[in-house]
This record gives structure tokens, C-alpha cells and sequence, in this order.
């Protein structure tokens, strides 16, 4: 038997087909729980809860209380490393999340050795969610990619195309690769850490992988991906790696190939049959239900899950949605995804 076989999830992103497609939900710890709106009143800001413990380690495990899924992620935000590093972030509602952004000359005065210590809290988040999940469970840890980081970080909000860190990249490649360079390293601790403190697998989110040429994409989605993973295995033998390039289209392929990653996160525009025509067989694929589907429900959502489930049947496969879950989705219509995904 093997030595993961009793977190299902965990030996899917390893290479080994289930009886049935483990499932985590992207953004499961979030509003469309009422347990969640009220954990986050009790904190104040979004961030005074990422850096609260007791109330992240609670919101983590909330949705594992409802329903049988088979792993918890972090409750956290993939910006807490520009805030680590000293570029402060604040969430302003109906704004998102708000920094001071970049300049070319502000990248020397990120600091990494203050970074590790601002995010302690996070990590005993981790401690605490290990100590309380059941065995079987995987705890998934995590991290913006640095693209994605640092779009926001140049910009000082998100954007439909990026424009402004697509231009930086190409008006400044010094000063772009620098600001990469750190973040790739704060990107290593950070992940290291976690695993440390009790994460089974991490997730890379990059959550712009839209919107770059194929230049701009190997070399500011690919290459700093690639350096996370390679060096994150230094210092974690073997570990596991779960990436999400999101809109990466017909660069998935690559992405795959050249970051090392274990498994291949699809968002829900990727065509059912794009796996078994283009990624190498036996290569684990998550995803890919898109939101809306979970908000309506029915027939919209059922029939297409289980398309999902037999196109991705002769590879490991972990269910998920191919976004995060939308805030207004009915509570009703995750106990039904959960039971159609436990009952294959």
C-alpha cells in the first residue's frame, strides 16, 4: 500500500489514480458560509484574519464542518508577501485590495529578512489547522506566483490586462528581474515554512497567466514558477506541487514540461479534451467546473461534472472548480457537488 494512500488527495498530486476524484473547492473557507461572515466580523479587516490564528485555523476548517471534501487549504491571501516585504496592503470594500505602488527605485527597499517574521502568524494558522484535521484529510499551504504578486505590486490594485506591470516589464527588465528575483526567494521561504509547520502540498496560483506573448510568458510565468519549485525542493526533498496558471491556454503545456510542478491546475475555459491531446498521460490535472455552474446548479451544474469526471478518468484527477467559488453560491448546491464527486 502506499505511504500516502490514506490522504487521497495528497496521492493524486503524487501520480496515483483514485477509486474516485478526491475534491477541494477554490475559495471554500470564504462569504458564501455564514459561519465565515460572522468568524470575520469578529476580526475586523480581511487581513487582521489572515494574521489571527485562532479565526484563520477557524475559517480554514469551517467548510470541512459542512461538507466531505477531502482537503483544507490556508485561509490566507497570496498578498501578504508585499506586505511582508514592506509594501503595506489594505482591503477596501468594493476596492479589493489597495497597495502603494512600485516604482523602479522602491524594489531595493523590500526587505526579506523582515518577511519570515511578519508572516508567523500564518504559519501557526498552519500548526493549528494540522493539529485539529483528521488524518486522512491533505492541508494544502500556498502562494501567489510572482507575476501574479507582482502585478499588484506595480500597479497598487488588479486589472483586467495587467497593463501596467506588462509595460514595467518591458520599460525596466532590470529592475523587473530584481523585483522577481525577490520574490522568487521570499516565495521559497514562505512555502518551506509551511511545510514545516504541517502543509502535505502547495499550490502555486498565478492568477494572471493571461494577457503575455509567449516571450513574456516563459519568462515571467515559466522561469520564476520554475526557480520556486526547484529551489523549494532543496530545501523540501520530493515536495508537492500543485500549479495554476491561470489563462495560460495553449502555454499549458509548457508551463507543465518546464516548471516541474506535480499536478496541472486547469481553469474552467480549458476544453475537456485538451489533457488527453496535448499533456503528457498520467499527468495529474485538477479542475475545472466553472463557478457559475455551482451558483445555478441543477442541470447546468450535474451534467457537467460529470463530463468532467469521464474526460479526466484515465489520469489522476482532483475535482475542483476552475475559479474560485462565487460568495452567492447556495450552501445546497456544494452538498450536491460534494455527493455527485463522492458517489462516482
Amino acid at each position: 500500500m502506499s505511504l500516502v494512500a490514506h490522504k487521497p488527495l495528497l496521492a493524486t498530486v503524487k501520480g496515483e489514480r483514485q477509486g474516485r476524484p478526491p475534491i477541494w473547492v477554490m475559495r471554500q473557507a470564504g462569504r458564501y458560509l455564514p459561519e465565515y461572515r460572522e468568524t470575520r466580523k469578529q476580526a475586523g479587516g480581511f487581513l487582521d484574519l489572515c494574521y489571527t490564528p485562532e479565526l484563520a485555523a477557524e475559517v480554514t476548517l469551517q467548510p470541512l464542518r459542512r461538507f466531505d471534501l477531502d482537503a483544507a487549504i490556508l485561509f490566507s491571501d497570496i498578498l501578504v508577501i508585499p506586505d511582508a516585504l514592506g509594501q503595506p496592503v489594505r482591503f477596501e470594500v468594493g476596492e479589493g485590495p489597495i497597495l502603494d505602488p512600485l516604482g523602479a527605485k522602491d524594489i531595493a527597499r523590500l526587505d526579506l529578512a523582515r518577511a519570515q517574521e511578519h508572516l508567523q502568524p500564518v504559519l501557526e494558522t498552519l500548526k493549528r489547522v494540522r493539529a485539529a484535521l483528521p488524518q486522512e484529510k491533505t492541508l494544502i499551504g500556498f502562494c501567489g506566483s510572482p507575476w501574479t504578486v507582482a502585478t499588484y505590486m506595480l500597479a497598487g490594485r488588479g486589472s483586467p490586462d495587467q497593463w501596467v506591470a506588462r509595460r514595467f516589464a518591458l520599460e525596466h527588465p532590470e529592475a523587473f528581474d530584481r523585483l522577481l528575483d525577490v520574490l522568487v526567494e521570499a516565495s521559497i521561504d514562505y512555502l518551506a515554512a509551511q511545510f514545516a509547520a504541517g502543509a502535505d502540498v502547495v499550490q502555486l496560483f498565478e492568477s494572471w497567466a493571461l494577457n503575455l506573448d509567449d516571450a513574456a510568458f516563459a519568462r515571467q510565468v515559466i522561469e520564476p514558477n520554475r526557480r520556486i519549485v526547484e529551489g523549494l525542493r532543496r530545501r523540501v526533498p520530493d515536495a508537492p506541487v500543485i500549479g495554476f496558471p491561470r489563462g495560460a491556454a495553449g502555454n499549458l503545456r509548457r508551463y507543465a514540461h518546464e516548471t516541474g510542478v506535480n499536478a496541472l491546475g486547469l481553469d474552467y475555459s480549458t476544453p475537456l479534451d485538451y489533457p488527453a491531446s496535448v499533456l503528457d498521460a498520467g499527468l495529474p490535472v485538477q479542475g475545472n467546473l466553472d463557478p457559475l455552474r455551482l451558483l445555478v446548479g441543477g442541470a447546468a451544474m450535474e451534467g457537467r461534472v460529470a463530463e468532467i469526471i469521464a474526460a479526466f478518468a484515465d489520469r489522476p484527477h482532483i475535482f475542483n472548480l476552475g475559479h474560485g467559488i462565487v460568495p452567492d453560491t447556495p450552501i445546497s448546491h456544494m452538498e450536491r457537488l460534494v455527493e455527485l464527486v463522492k458517489k462516482t
